[in-house]
This record gives structure tokens, sequence and C-alpha cells, in this order.
């Protein structure tokens, strides 16, 4: 890293990249203070800013000294000095530490240097845009809402319904780090709400409602050895349990009679590694649908001798998965146990718990800063009734209903503490398994994060899609996410096989849940979901069709077994994303920066998903710089070629490189 001063400003180099270009008369940074305002209903959130003041800094003095650079900055020369940067490091990793001289400023805008054609990707899980440029980006964890696209009919019906339409860049795992095609990355270090704005032609506007403590930069040559440092620095998951790989994951929500539905499924020839029960905790019924009750421990009266039939699967090779969250219901028999202990989040005028409406319930939250509470939820909760009873996993759910006005033992303010909420649930769970000594065993698997959560979930997915094709809610969706999650240091992602969200007459249909199915294959896990209205919704043991395609798909998936573990001893090494991008591995083909729908798994297998109901052929990109091979054909294409092929239910379009090593098993898919 380099500061070059110049009469009227300064430049910041980054290996040879000039990425903040400073001058008296087109500053880059200025600092503010603001008011936000948030309201939040059921996990969505409206978020507005007063600004009261943004001041540019035109004035910089830079000097240096044996630790790096120091830039002070002021309105102009006869004025104040109101930020200081103190920037240290080399080309690869570099870092700006913040220090503001005046405390009521609480807003920072940071211009970086663009190019026109330059491509920007990360945000955490973006589920509509892959290619951040050219959008607007605010960065805070919430429920992503129904549709996400205010254009359309569902979202009109669930804004107006409850508010809950959400919008392109809503999210559930924001994190404030980018990649840019210029081979850098960049983080701020703030769990405050910011925004990253990449609509301008010559820049990109970072907007922090905090003074961070300090901004992180990386340079490398090729976008391989950047995810590589990103993982590193965020942490990486361990390598994930053989029991995972060995099939599909079935969610069902049927009290006793899943083990029967779960035999029949079995019958028709699918592999499965789990049965996943969510309401193994027992039920309640809603306007929204059958949700499950909130205390976190078997409900006998729905699964009769549990513990028996879960020692059952495991001898047969099959592992019993149940489901957790942060929030006790206070009908339940933990949150009374909570509140006595003083083990949850309060009001800001009292010491009465903070109650959270769910809709038609109401529950208090754990305060995850207490470490008493933390060891409580830990040991008792997680540990007791979820380890101990024999889960070998769990989906880890919500961590984005901190509201802002809270109480919280260590202090913090809950507008600071609420993107950092998720990060502090994942650790809770993982410290749960560390406890247990289950690392290599037990798998969660969270909807929610932000930075840092990389260290402590083994297995993020794709949150509550609707029940569709959809742009910005269907099942394109989780690949996007996907990808862009897994830049950032996330290597293993999956989703909710045929969507969660049924409102407003939306159900599924057959084909989407085999093509869904299809997809899901050339993941890191499969598992299925009923949805938040199964009884109105196609499952896949309902139709003969769709359960005969679905085995197979189980099937092709257990083929794939010795690339997944192998993929998964990479990222383990390495931190690359088992899902990646098209440029990862093929920099030169500028063709490969536009598509957001086709992946590589691994660098060896293309997958281009059908994600457009009725159609039967496909039509997609293979990278210069290798031979394809078509899975079902056989028939071989040169790269750098659009092609089309015929891609009927069963026969996803995937392609894979002729010199790889793993020609002979990827072939046999076809025989699966």
């Amino acid at each position: 890293m380099n500061i070059i001063e110049l009469a009227d400003g300064f430049e910041l180099l980054l290996g040879g990249r000039v990425l903040l270009r400073h001058r008296t008369s087109d500053p880059c940074l200025f600092v503010g203070a603001g008011t936000g305002r948030y309201h939040m209903r059921q996990g969505h959130f409206q978020v507005e800013d007063e600004v009261s003041a943004r001041l540019p800094l035109a004035h910089a003095v830079v000097t240096r000294d044996d630790t790096g650079f120091r830039v002070q900055l002021a309105q102009s020369r006869d004025t104040p000095v109101l930020l200081e940067l103190r920037c240290s490091g080399s080309d690869e990793h570099a870092t700006v530490h913040l220090q503001s001289r005046e405390p009521e400023f609480d807003r920072l805008w940071l211009r970086i240097l663009a190019e026109e054609s330059e491509h920007v990707w990360g945000g955490g899980e973006q589920m509509s845009y892959f290619d951040l440029r050219g959008r607007r980006f605010p960065l805070w964890t919430s429920e992503p809402g129904v549709g996400r696209d205010k254009s359309t009919e569902i979202t009109f019906q669930a804004d107006r319904a409850s508010g809950a339409g959400g919008d392109y860049y809503t999210t559930n795992y924001p994190q404030p780090t980018y990649l840019s095609s210029r081979r850098y990355a960049l983080h701020v270090h703030s769990t405050a709400y910011s925004a990253f704005d990449f609509r301008h032609a010559t820049f990109h506007e970072i907007e922090v409602w905090a003074i961070p403590e300090r901004i992180e930069l990386w340079g490398r040559a090729h976008y391989t050895a950047l995810v590589s440092a990103l993982s590193e620095h965020f942490g990486r998951q361990p390598v994930l349990p053989e029991w995972i790989r060995q099939g599909a994951i079935i969610g069902l929500k049927d009290g006793a009679r899943s083990f029967e539905r779960l035999e029949k499924i079995e019958a028709a020839g699918a592999a499965v590694s789990g049965l996943w029960c969510e309401d193994w905790v027992g039920v309640r019924q809603t306007s929204f649908g059958t949700r499950l009750f909130w205390d976190w421990k078997w409900n006998g009266d729905r699964y009769p001798a549990l513990a028996e039939r879960i020692t059952s699967l495991r001898a047969r090779g099959i592992r019993f998965l149940g489901y957790v969250n942060p929030y006790l219901c206070t009908d339940g028999t933990l949150y009374p146990q909570a509140a006595s202990a003083g083990y949850l989040v309060r009001q800001l005028e009292c010491d009465e718990p903070y109650l959270v409406d769910f809709g038609e319930f109401v529950c208090g939250m754990v305060d995850f800063t207490q470490p008493q509470a933390c060891e409580w939820f830990e040991d008792q909760v997680i540990g007791r009734n979820l380890i101990d009873f024999g889960l070998s996993g769990w989906m880890a759910d919500f961590g984005e209903y901190l509201p802002v006005d809270v109480r919280l033992s260590s202090g913090e303010s809950g507008e600071l503490a609420h993107n950092a909420w998720p990060v502090h649930w994942a650790r809770v769970n993982a410290q749960a398994v560390a406890r247990r000594g289950k690392m290599a065993e037990a798998v969660f698997f969270m909807r929610a994060g932000f930075s840092g959560v990389q260290r402590y979930c083994p297995l993020l997915w794709a949150g509550d899609q609707s029940v569709d094709f959809t742009r910005h809610d269907g099942l394109q969706t989780v690949i996007c996410a996907a990808l862009s999650s897994g830049l950032l240091g996330n290597a293993y992602h999956h989703s909710d096989i045929g969507g969660y969200t049924s409102l407003f007459g939306n159900v599924r249909t057959a084909e989407l849940l085999q093509r869904w199915a299809e997809m899901a294959v050339f993941t890191a896990v499969m598992r299925t979901h009923e949805g938040n209205r199964p009884r109105e919704n196609l499952q896949i043991d309902e139709d003969p069709q769709v359960l005969e395609h679905f085995a197979r798909m189980t099937r092709m998936h257990r083929h794939l077994a010795p690339y997944l573990r192998a993929l998964s001893e990479e990222a383990a090494a390495t931190g690359l994303p088992l899902q990646r991008p098209l440029f990862l591995h093929f920099e030169g083909d500028l063709r490969c920066y536009e598509t957001q729908t086709t992946y590589l798994l691994g660098s060896d297998l293309l997958v281009s998903p059908v994600i457009t109901a009725g159609k039967n052929l496909w039509r997609t990109y293979l990278p210069a710089g290798a031979r394809w091979r078509h899975v079902w054909s056989g028939s071989e294409f040169d790269g750098g070629l659009e092609v089309q092929v015929d891609a009927p239910i069963g026969q996803p379009p995937v392609f894979y490189r002729t010199d790889s090593r793993y020609t002979d098993l990827f072939a046999g898919l076809a025989g699966c």
C-alpha cells in the first residue's frame, strides 16, 4: 500500500490500483450527523435517516512514520481536523484505521475510485443481483420479504397485508464487504447500518451510520487468491461430515406420520441421509399457517418414543435433525426459566423482558451479550435438549429480529447490536456443538448472517423463497445467494427444495419441485421442505412421477459424494466455495462476468439449471479455455460458445471438463 501526496490532495494505492483519489475540489471523504428511524414489524424493517449535517473534508495533510501513513482531514486549511486516518499494510492486505475528532459526528461517506466497466460482487447473501454494479444496497439484516419486486401482484399483496413485500436488496444476511473486478476487496469493520452505492460511473460511495473502527483492503492477482484471503480473515468452515453426502435430508413435519412417509420415499429408491422434522417441538396454528411451538425440547405428544426412533434411524444410516431459534415463547417452559435468571433482552425503560410479536404469539429474546445466558442456552437448551437427545443437526433459524430500542447486558446499543445478532446466534450454536465434542458430526444451518458468521456457521441456507420461478423470489434467487455469499468465505450453501412461502394463492407445481431438485443435486446439501402451508402445496411423496424423479436426483447427489468430499476438503484448506461463478476459473473470458444463473460446482462441473417454467430446450454459455462434454448426450463442445441442448425433466443442463480427473464419475451420472 502506498499514499502519494499531491499539491491539492492525495491518492491511496493498493498494489498499483488507485482506490482513493482526494482533491480539494473533489474530496473522497465526508462526515456528518443524522438520526436513524427504525420501524420493525415481524422482522421487516422500515429504515429512514434524517441527515442534519454532511461535511466535505476538502483539506488533507499527509505524514509518514515507521508504521505507515497518517492523513488528517478538515473542511479547510483554517478549520479543525475532524477525521484522522492511519493507513498501514502491504499491497496484499492493508488497513485504514479511522478516528473522529468530533464525537457528534456519527455518519461517514467514503468514495472509492471506480471504472465504468467494473463489476462488483458481495454485499453478503444477495438474492436478486449477483453483480451489484448500477444499484444501491442497504445492509441491514431483516426478513427479505415476499416477492421482493414492487412491480408484482404478490409483493403488492404482502405489503398491503403486513408490510412484508421486501425489495431487491432485502436480505437475511448482509455484509459490508465487496469484491471488484479490479481484483481487490474492501470490508468495513462496523456493525452499524450501512449502504453500498454502486450507481456512479467514476466512484463507489460507502455510507456508514457510525465512524467505523477500520476499513480493510485486500489485493490479489487472481480471484481465487482473493476469495481465499477473505475466507481466511472471516474464518473457514470445517469439512462437512460424511453422512450428509449419502443422499437427501427429507424435511417432513407431520408428527409420527413422518416416519411412514419416509419409508415410502425410501421405497421409491431415494438415497436418504437424514430426516428433518422441525415440528419435533410441537406446533401451533396461525393465519400464516402451521407454526412451531417455540419451546426447544421434544414434544412427546406429536412424536411418541422419538428417542427410540432416532436410534433406529441411525442404525439404518439416517440421521435425525430438528429445529431451534433464539426466541422463547411466553407460553412455554423455557421462557420463565430464562426470565427469572435474568437471561433475556430487556426493555429500555425497565428491567422487564422485551417481548417481540411473531404473529399471533410473543417471545422473549435470550441476551447473547451475557456470558451466563449464552452458557445456559448452549448447555441446557441445545446441549441437553438437542444433542444429548440424539439430534445430528438442526435449522438454527432467525437472528434478524433484534429491535433497536432494547437494553443489553453488554451496554451496547440495539442499533449497533442488530446486525451482529446473527453472529452471536451462530457462535452460541457452534459452542454448543463444541461443548459436546460433536464438531465433526453435528451440522446446523442458518439463514441469517453478518461479518464473521463464517467462523461459526458450517452451512448456510437461502431462507424462505416463494414457491415459484419468479425473478426476485423464486428458484433462481438461491443460485445468486450461493454465489454472492460464497465469494465472502461461506463455502457451503443450499436451499429448500420447492421453496417455502406460499401466500395469496401461490402454490407449488410438480415442475417447480422437479426443477428445484435438479438444481439441488449440484449443491453442498440436498434438503426438502414442506413449506409454510404443507396441505395446500404438492409434496414430493404425493405424486408418483415427482417421487420417482426426486429419488433419481438423490441417487445422483450420492453418486457425486467423492467429488463433493474433495471440494469440502478444498474449502477447508483454501476457502473456495463449492458453487462458484464462472469468472473465478475463467478470468480472461469476459462473457463469464455476465451470468448469475450458471455456475461451476468446483472447477470441473458446469451447471446451468432450468429456471423458467415450460422449457425443454436450454441455452447456456460454456467458458473459453476448456472443452466441455454434455452429461446426457455425451456431445462435446469447445468453450467460448453459447450452446443449446435438450433439457427435459430429469436432464438438467450439466457439462464437465473433458480434461477433469473425475470424467468417469461425471459420466456415470446418466446411469443413476
